[in-house]
Formats: C-alpha cells, sequence, structure tokens
C-alpha cells in the first residue's frame, strides 16, 4: 500500500516523523481524510486528535490547534503543542481539567473566560486521547 511522510512538528522540536497510508484530523472546516496523492492545500487545525494510520494500527497525537499543510507526497502538521498518545501525563492532563473548570466556576472579572475554556478543550483532549489506547 501507499504512504506518504507526516511530520509533526511544534516550535519545541519535532514530536513525530514517519510514513502514514492514511491521516485523519479535524480542521476548522471539519473532519479531514488524506491519503497519499492528496491535493496540496492548508487548513487550521482545531484542538483534537490527530490518527496516523499505517500497517494497520493507528497512533494518536494530541495537538492543541495549529495548521496542516498537505502535498502529494509530505503532511506536515504545525502545532501550537502536540503529544504522542503514550506520552502524556495523565494525572496532569486531569490537574490542569480541574484548574481550568475552577476557573470557569469563578465570577470574578479578573478570569479569562475563553483562555481557561481552551485549557479545558486542552486537557479534555489529552485525556480522551490518552484513554484511546486502551
Amino acid at each position: 500500500m501507499k504512504t506518504v511522510e507526516v511530520n509533526v512538528v511544534t516550535p519545541d522540536g519535532p514530536i513525530y516523523n514517519g510514513e502514514a497510508e492514511m491521516v485523519s484530523t479535524k480542521a476548522k472546516s471539519g473532519e479531514l481524510g488524506i491519503l497519499p496523492n492528496h491535493i496540496p492545500m492548508v487548513a487550521p487545525l482545531q484542538i483534537g486528535a490527530v490518527r496516523i494510520k499505517k500497517a494497520g494500527k493507528t497512533e494518536f497525537v494530541a495537538v492543541s490547534g495549529g495548521f496542516l499543510e498537505v502535498r502529494p507526497d509530505k503532511i506536515t502538521i504545525l502545532a501550537q503543542a502536540a503529544e504522542l498518545a503514550e506520552t502524556i501525563d495523565l494525572a496532569r492532563a486531569n490537574a490542569a481539567k480541574l484548574r481550568a473548570e475552577r476557573r470557569l466556576q469563578d465570577k470574578q472579572d479578573t478570569v479569562d473566560h475563553k483562555r481557561a475554556e481552551l485549557a479545558l478543550k486542552r486537557a479534555i483532549n489529552r485525556i480522551s486521547i490518552y484513554e484511546s489506547l486502551k
């Protein structure tokens, strides 16, 4: 089966480099499934999972937004933050979720609710991706 090169990169460096038969992720415009020789495109990503399928297995990468660049022979994901499912620290993700929930319940004007909502979405995404390994 044909494959395409896949790179997931953050400002801190590369997170994933490999080959895939298919990559699926959630862009702002909706769910995308990308196969080798896909037409070139660029799309902004939502907080969510990148699913990398190869040889009957699926690897998951948690991304906190960013951009997807597709070329016929290469898929590059430039993410603000990304983690492989197996490297997610579940205790840290749960603590971040609780912190964000507390901030959202706080009615003070000093709380940036938009930022707290994004932190909550990122934490829930990391937890659900970690749990998908089971």
